[in-house]
């Protein structure tokens, strides 16, 4: 696993060598190690089936692991029911009582929890303050929108001030404005409370917007875990690059290797140099992975690669131009343009030089 991981001592969080079999033969979670510092935003991320789900329903007990321990500070977990974890858990189903008002809705856990009704309706006022839904406490779950309904689930955890809230796929059924909205709104609440948050999506948008770290997920292993910087900036392997943002991907294999960088003769025959980040030897197959927004169109300065190109399709974005070319035999090499409101002289069909920074480039895993 890469690293960016919490030290054991500081961690309120912790899986230890946790796996999870359904079959008694295939593990989802491999061999799982994380964690988890008190008052973090972490996000497991990942496609469908990459063992996030699994892990967050291990952390809440709605699945027992098959073998390794979780630990919530210093007490392990395993055997606690889901009830007396002390959890708050957000669904992307809402799961809201539909017989019940808000206000019902919200003061049902501190029922639960045998909380006195003059310290429980305070607790419902501040916790649908929290989410801007005070005027609504009257209101049936059916007479509200999704967006609404959403907010009011996450008041719902957050009412009874637990220490940990666990949120699995929550803006997932809301319309694109809606969701990037929720997304601020939940990262504003959560550096409000200070409350530990483990969040499962697997919209990348989602995880880059609101985590302190992010842990990528796929065939049931962290494949890296680190900040949103880290992850885009500097990916470990060809799935996280592949995964996070959009990149270009240029194939061949390692020719010389200097210090932190090598030269790599792609598959046209073209070489060019790049950062050396997970490949180990002369003759290694390597994916050349680089950003979009760091590719240059005729570029005017010095470069590291200088290769020709072809443009295919030309795509107005208001904020950019997305230029798809051919490039290396590649012909879906993408540059992004910024628009200066230059109206910059590039046509479809067009003959054109493309450049990059050698630090842009990363050499990964073939």
């Amino acid at each position: 696993m890469a690293s960016g991981n919490t030290s054991a001592d500081n961690a309120y969080v912790r899986f230890e060598k946790v796996q999870k079999s359904y079959d008694g033969e295939i593990l989802v979670v491999k061999d799982l190690n994380l964690n988890i510092a008190k008052g973090e935003f972490v996000t497991m991320l990942g496609p469908s089936g990459s063992g996030k789900t699994t892990c967050l329903m291990m952390l809440a007990g709605f699945e027992p692991a098959t073998n390794g321990e979780i630990y919530i500070g210093d007490k392990s977990i395993n055997h606690i029911p889901p009830h007396k974890r002390g959890i708050g858990m957000v669904f992307q189903n809402y799961a809201l009582f539909p017989h019940m008002s808000i206000g019902e809705n919200l003061s049902f856990p501190l029922e639960v929890r045998k909380m006195n009704k003059t310290d429980s309706e305070k607790a419902v006022k501040r916790a649908l303050d929290m989410v801007q839904m005070g005027d609504f406490i009257n209101r049936r779950p059916a007479q509200l929108s999704g967006g609404q309904q959403q907010r009011i689930a996450l008041a719902r955890a957050l009412v009874f001030e637990p220490e940990l809230v666990l949120m699995d796929e929550p803006l997932g059924a809301l319309d694109k404005q809606l969701r990037e909205r929720m997304q601020y709104e939940i990262k504003h609440i959560h550096e409000n409370l200070g409350v530990t948050i483990v969040y499962v999506t697997h919209d990348q948008s989602e995880a880059l917007t609101m985590s302190d770290r992010i842990a990528v997920f796929n065939d049931g292993v962290i494949q890296q875990l680190s900040s949103a910087e880290s992850l885009y900036e500097h990916p470990q392997n060809a799935f996280v690059a592949q995964f996070i943002g959009e990149n270009n991907e240029l194939h061949g294999i390692v020719e010389e290797i200097e210090d932190d960088t090598c030269t790599v003769k792609l598959t046209d025959g073209t070489t060019v140099k790049a950062e050396k980040v997970n490949v180990d030897n002369i003759g290694d197959k390597t994916l050349l992975s680089l950003r979009p927004e760091r590719v240059e169109i005729d570029p005017t300065g010095k470069m590291d690669a200088l290769l020709k190109g072809r443009i295919e399709e030309l795509i107005y974005l208001g904020d950019h131009i997305r230029v798809r070319m051919n490039v290396a035999g590649n012909d879906e090499f993408i540059a992004k343009v910024r628009n200066r409101g230059d109206k910059r002289d590039l046509k479809e069909g067009q003959s054109i030089n493309v450049g990059w920074a050698a630090s842009d480039c990363k050499a990964l895993d073939g």
